[in-house]
């Protein structure tokens, strides 16, 4: 939902589930035409009840390619909370020496009767981990996601991008699949037309 909402502007409740597409998009910041692509990664989950994470392959190849990371979790459900620890760590073994910029992203905002992570929580592990913290949401408002973004970006733009190159070139990995705006739109036509099916059956 929140890269629906940064890349589209629009909110979509439910539409197809997500297979770690990447999209691209270009915007201006600070004066300056970037090309931003977004690696929607299938969701991370702990093993049983230990702190390991669960990671498919195609989520380690996106770990070693990317120059920031955004770390969404629910403010509604602290399970999404407790696995981000967890998965900075597996990063950190990726990337060792790796000064890449983080954002903590809390959704559904909205949903303050339901919270099972405060505010404080949420920036105490910002601080710990070494990134910006923002709780947002999705459904509301897509100018709180959208300055999100913004922020890590232009941390990405002053650190001239996160892991080294040479690094990268040596792995021998598989890039991730090309960008494909074409597919999100026609998710999007998707949940919009099947949203309009289930009004007219109500």
């Amino acid at each position: 939902a929140l890269v629906v909402r940064f890349l589209t502007k629009r909110f979509i409740g439910d539409y197809e589930a997500n297979t770690g597409a990447l999209y691209s998009r270009k915007f201006t910041i600070d004066g300056e035409q970037i090309s931003l692509q977004v690696q929607d990664t299938p969701f991370v989950s702990l093993e049983d009840d230990t702190d390991t994470i669960c990671c498919q392959e195609q989520i380690n190849r996106s770990i070693y390619w990317a120059d920031g990371f955004v770390f969404v979790y629910s403010i509604t459900d602290y399970e999404s909370f407790r696995v981000l620890r967890p998965l900075h760590q597996h990063i950190r073994r990726i990337h060792p020496n790796a000064n890449i910029p983080l954002l903590l992203m809390a959704n559904k905002g909205d949903l303050l009767r339901a919270r099972q992570v405060s505010s404080k929580e949420g920036l105490q592990l910002a601080g710990e981990l070494g990134g910006t913290y923002s709780e947002v949401s999705a459904r509301e408002s897509c100018e709180g996601v959208h300055e999100a973004f913004q922020q890590l970006c232009q941390e990405l733009s002053r650190s001239g991008g996160g892991c080294n190159g040479e690094k990268r070139r040596g792995l021998h990995l598989v890039r991730p699949k090309s960008p494909n705006m074409q597919d999100l739109k026609r998710r999007l036509k998707q949940a919009l037309t099947s949203k309009g099916k289930s009004a007219t059956t109500l």
